[in-house]
């Protein structure tokens, strides 16, 4: 069994956006980050977006606004940065208060802006198999573990087990696409799935984001299959000082014995996520500048 370091995958991704950014002369790409109240994995994960943009040399901008604030209001917000000439990405954090419509304000987003890969246009380019769109992070960070793991997806069968717009829609879309990573046979599952498990256990590649804790078992998985857990989940745990600790969905001390490869949780994943947003900023910076 051999474990797909996420951490080291995303560290050479990022080396490797640092080193292009180091190159621009005149303004660096920018990205903008809009979180909606105080949810604690939110500001979390803003911090670390953040972070990231320093780490690789990009500019970032924090807007953050009261759980209490109009959708109106917030779409008035978005139309001022898509129109800011010094933004090239815009990142509204999610999930967003319930009075909200989530769909309509990634809408609002500009397409060549849109770095989070929600926006209609960019998810028909991806139907279409437009590489000039963006592709949500999450998503794009699977592939580009599997291409740089050296995971065989050509004629093979993937297993998906979700149907998110944020993760299983468009990975799936992305393994069915003509060329490498891709050409692979794709089903995907989900909780009314009938006999989940046998379908599961068919799988060359299988990719667990339900968003349930421990949801995949040894006996959903095929011996010498790849196994990529998206999940992330907070279990109850009294020895940690947070209460708490994060699992995947699937069962790793189960599972990972009968898999040539696994990714952990966390460090598999999640950091991919983040490249890929990097990438997506580099990208969107060059469709402005030519």
């Amino acid at each position: 069994m051999e474990l797909i370091d996420g951490n080291a995958i995303a560290e050479s991704v990022l080396t490797q956006i640092a080193a292009e950014v180091a190159k621009i002369s005149g303004r660096r790409p920018a990205v903008a980050f809009v979180r909606v109240g105080e949810d604690p994995a939110s500001v979390s994960y803003v911090a670390k977006k953040q972070k990231t943009a320093a780490q690789v040399g990009m500019t970032s901008r924090l807007e953050i606004f009261p759980e209490s604030m109009t959708q109106a209001d917030l779409l008035a917000k978005i139309d001022s940065l898509n129109r800011d000439p010094q933004v090239d990405g815009i990142l509204v954090q999610s999930p967003l208060p319930k009075h909200m419509d989530e769909t309509a304000v990634f809408n609002h987003v500009h397409a060549d802006k849109d770095v989070d890969g929600f926006n209609t246009l960019n998810i028909g380019k991806l139907v279409q198999e437009d590489p000039s769109g963006f592709v949500a992070c999450t998503p794009a960070g699977i592939v580009e573990l599997i291409r740089r793991s050296k995971v065989e997806t050509d004629g093979r069968h993937v297993v998906v087990v979700g149907r998110s717009l944020i993760v299983g829609k468009p990975v799936g879309l992305l393994l069915l696409q003509k060329g490498l990573p891709g050409n692979a046979t794709v089903t995907f599952c989900h909780s009314r799935t009938r006999d989940l498990p046998a379908i599961a256990r068919t799988a060359d590649i299988l990719i667990a984001a339900i968003g349930r804790p421990r949801f995949i078992t040894a006996d959903m998985v095929k011996e010498g299959s790849t196994v990529i857990d998206v999940g992330i989940n907070r279990v109850p745990d009294g020895s940690k000082k947070s209460g708490y600790r994060i699992v995947g969905d699937v069962d790793f001390d189960a599972v990972a014995p009968r898999t040539a490869r696994i990714t952990p949780v966390p460090g598999g994943v999640g950091p991919m996520t983040v490249a890929m947003l990097m990438s997506n900023t580099l990208k969107a910076w060059k469709k402005r500048h030519g």
